[in-house]
């Protein structure tokens, strides 16, 4: 069998445990391929090495070699002919880019600006002016905005299918979302076209992920709240942040926060609860409850 067929095999394993695994799936493809041409039936370290050096960004390397790695703990399991590379190679660990979180105000103003784009009479401004409203008021990631079907809208929510780690979940809406969505369809009927999807261009067709990321960026430049090229500023990940922060921040004092936590994580989509914790980090208000509480129970037991 080739190194090939062993990464088909093991691309088939984690599709069949829910993931979509496409973009990792060509990853491997390639590197087999590179391994292959070099004459190699079994995963060496230089190669591996050798191969994802070729990415052009530090973050393109680690993730090349996070995939190659996975691939080879399994396959050194049938095998330990196949070598494991050294996951740390290019640098430890994923890190995260700091938020920059918007203010409601910043949010109404980037919708606002979006009601001016073009073209004149289309239905492309509206969608991308709901589409922003509704990842604010939401926390839905951006592939799952685009995603949505007109059959997803429901008198109990939003249902939100197949989405990063192939969950599938129902988001309860607040009246004023569902109303603005409401609004929306009617605009929808009118110039939107047959497509099933929610949201559509112009030309009555889903968005393509990246140019919508392209237009909230330079609507968050006309409106000031992010620099020119090269300079870190607002995001539009930065909905989703904003809102798994302040919905920490508006629990009551008395309430649980790790319930509260299990609960956000779940209406999130998290793989884990681990990821909504992370938001914890930029909740100003519950790090000083958290250190608080913490300091109150180190002077107990010295006490």
């Amino acid at each position: 069998m080739s190194l090939a067929e062993d990464a088909e095999r093991y691309i088939a394993f984690k599709q069949a445990l829910g993931l979509k695994f496409e973009s990792q799936g060509r990853v491997l493809r390639r590197f087999a391929d590179f391994s292959q041409e070099r004459g190699e039936r079994f995963i060496r370290r230089m190669t591996v090495l050798d191969w994802t050096g070729t990415a052009p960004s530090v973050t393109g390397k680690r993730q090349r070699l996070r995939c190659i790695h996975g691939f080879a703990v399994w396959i050194n399991g049938e095998d330990s002919r196949h070598e494991i590379p050294d996951p740390t190679a290019f640098g430890r660990g994923y890190r995260r880019s700091a938020p920059h979180l918007p203010t409601i105000r910043d949010i109404r103003d980037i919708m606002a600006a979006a009601l001016e784009l073009g073209p004149p009479g289309s239905i492309n401004p509206h969608s991308i002016h709901t589409m922003i409203g509704l990842m604010a008021t939401t926390g839905l990631r951006r592939s799952e905005a685009i995603n949505l079907q007109l059959t997803d809208y429901s008198a109990d929510g939003l249902v939100v299918r197949n989405s990063k780690f192939g969950k599938s979940r129902l988001i309860p809406l607040h009246a004023s979302t569902r109303a603005a969505l409401d609004a929306f369809l009617e605009i929808r009927k009118a110039k939107g076209g047959a497509n099933d999807h929610l949201f559509v261009n112009s030309a009555g067709h889903p968005f393509h992920p990246n140019h919508v990321t392209a237009v909230f960026i330079r609507l968050a430049r006309q409106t000031g709240l992010r620099g020119d090229a090269g300079t870190a500023g607002l995001r539009l990940h930065d909905l989703r942040h904003a809102f798994a922060v302040r919905s920490f921040e508006s629990m009551p004092a008395t309430a649980d926060a790790g319930r509260h936590a299990l609960a956000l994580s779940t209406y999130m989509g998290h793989a884990s609860i681990e990821c909504t914790y992370w938001y914890l980090e930029a909740t100003p208000k519950l790090m000083r409850q958290i250190s608080s509480a913490t300091e109150t129970h180190m002077e107990r037991m010295l006490s």
